[in-house]
C-alpha cells in the first residue's frame, strides 16, 4: 500500500507542477490587462475618442485570445473509439502467443475492417500495448497524458494539454488572437513609450533622470514594460504562428514533420495532403463563417483521414465506389477514408458520408496474410 500511496502523491505533485506554466501566462494577461487598460489607456491618454477607440479595439482581441486559450487548455483531447480496442479475449490471445505470426494474424483480423492506411516504419500495424489498441491513423500515444490522442499534433506545456484533432483549431486561433493582441498592444502603446524617454525632444536629459533614480509615476512603469514584453512575445508568436500556419496548408501535424507517415509503399511526408484548399476546410470546416470563432468545426471524426497513396492497399476498405480513382498519368490514386462514425461537427450534418461496402471483395480478403508484416508495439 505504502509504495502504492507514494505513486498517488507524486503523481498529484506532478499535475500541480503541470499548471505552473499556464499561471504564469495567466499572471502576464492579467498584468497586461491592468497596464493597458488602466495605466494607459485611463491614466495616460488624455484625448476621450482615443481613449475609447483604443479600449473597444483592445477588448476585441483580448476577449477571443481568451477564449481560444480557455477553448485550448479545456478541450479533452479525443480517444480512439471503441472499434479500434481490443476486446477482453483478444488481449489474452495476444498475450498468451509467443510467435510473431500468430500475434500478426490476430492484429491483422482486427485492423482489417478498419480505414487504417498507416503502418510502422517496419510495416507492422501500428499497435499501443499500454492502450491495447490498433492506433487509427496519425494517432499517437502521449506520455504526459499516458493516452492515445488522435491526430496528435503535440503536448504543450503552455496549455497544459494534447493538442490534437479537438483542439488544433482553438491552438491555431489562440497563436493568431495571441499575436494580434501583441502587435495591437506594441503598436498602440509606442508613443507613449517614446514619450517616456523624451521630455521636451532631450532624450539624453530624460536618460539622465532616469539613472539618476528620480520618482516616476507609475504609468510610466507599466508603458515601458508593456512594450517590451509584447514586442518580444510578438517576434516569438509570429514564428510559432506561421509555422503553423505552414503545416495547416500541408495538412501535417508537428509530429509527422519529424517523422513522416508511413504506409504499405513507404513513408510519404505529403500523404494526408490533398491541397491547400482542402487542408484548410479539414482544419476549419466547410462553413467560413465560423473559421475565426474557437468553436468546433473539423472535418472528420479523428479516426480516419483522406489521404493520396502512390500505391493501393489491398488489405483496406475500399472506396464508396469500390475501388480507387485514378488522379492522374503519374500513378497517384485517392483512396478516401471511411469515417466509421459521422463527424462530431453539427455543421457536417449534412455532409457526405460512407457507406459499408460489404462485396465479395472483402470476403476474399479474409484471412490472407502478408508473411512480411511483423507486429511492432508503439508506446
Amino acid at each position: 500500500m505504502a509504495p502504492s500511496g507514494s505513486r498517488n502523491i507524486k503523481k498529484d505533485c506532478r499535475r500541480v507542477l503541470y499548471w505552473i506554466p499556464v499561471l504564469f501566462i495567466c499572471l502576464i494577461v492579467a498584468w497586461s490587462y491592468y497596464a493597458y487598460v488602466v495605466q494607459l489607456c485611463i491614466e495616460t491618454i488624455e484625448n476621450l475618442g482615443e481613449k475609447i477607440v483604443y479600449l473597444l479595439a483592445y477588448h476585441v482581441f483580448f476577449i477571443m485570445f481568451v477564449w481560444a486559450y480557455w477553448q485550448t487548455i479545456f478541450t479533452k483531447p479525443m480517444n480512439p473509439l471503441k472499434e479500434f480496442h481490443l476486446s477482453h479475449l483478444d488481449k489474452e490471445l495476444l498475450e498468451r502467443e509467443d510467435r510473431g505470426e500468430s500475434q500478426q494474424e490476430i492484429l491483422r483480423r482486427i485492423a482489417k475492417d478498419l480505414p487504417i492506411y498507416t503502418r510502422t516504419t517496419s510495416g507492422a500495424i501500428r499497435y499501443c500495448e499500454r492502450c491495447h489498441l490498433v492506433k487509427p491513423d496519425r494517432c499517437h500515444h502521449c506520455s504526459v497524458c499516458d493516452k492515445c490522442i488522435l491526430k496528435m499534433d503535440h503536448h504543450c506545456p503552455w496549455v497544459n494539454n494534447c493538442v490534437g484533432f479537438s483542439n488544433y483549431k482553438f491552438f491555431t486561433l489562440f497563436l493568431a488572437y495571441s499575436l494580434l493582441y501583441c502587435l495591437f498592444v506594441t503598436a498602440t502603446d509606442l508613443q507613449y513609450f517614446i514619450k517616456f524617454w523624451t521630455v521636451d525632444g532631450k532624450t539624453h536629459e530624460r536618460l539622465k533622470e532616469y539613472w539618476n533614480g528620480l520618482p516616476d509615476t507609475q504609468a510610466k512603469f507599466h508603458i515601458m514594460f508593456l512594450f517590451f514584453a509584447s514586442s518580444m512575445f510578438s517576434v516569438s508568436l509570429a514564428s510559432l504562428f506561421s509555422y503553423h500556419c505552414w503545416l495547416v496548408c500541408k495538412n501535417r501535424s508537428t509530429l509527422e514533420v519529424f517523422r513522416a507517415p508511413a504506409f504499405r509503399h513507404g513513408t510519404d511526408k505529403n500523404g494526408f495532403s490533398l491541397g491547400v484548399s482542402k487542408n484548410l476546410r479539414q482544419v476549419f470546416g466547410d462553413e467560413k463563417k465560423y473559421w475565426l470563432l474557437p468553436i468546433f468545426s473539423s472535418q472528420g471524426d479523428g479516426c480516419s483521414f483522406p489521404t493520396c497513396l502512390v500505391n493501393a492497399d489491398p488489405e483496406q476498405p475500399a472506396s464508396p465506389s469500390g475501388h480507387a480513382a485514378i488522379k492522374s498519368d503519374e500513378d497517384t490514386h485517392q483512396f478516401p477514408a471511411k469515417p466509421l462514425r459521422e463527424s462530431q461537427s453539427r455543421l457536417l450534418s449534412n455532409g457526405q458520408t460512407w457507406t459499408d461496402s460489404e462485396g465479395t471483395e472483402d470476403k476474399d480478403r479474409e484471412g490472407t496474410s502478408n508473411p512480411a508484416m511483423t507486429i511492432e508495439k508503439e508506446t
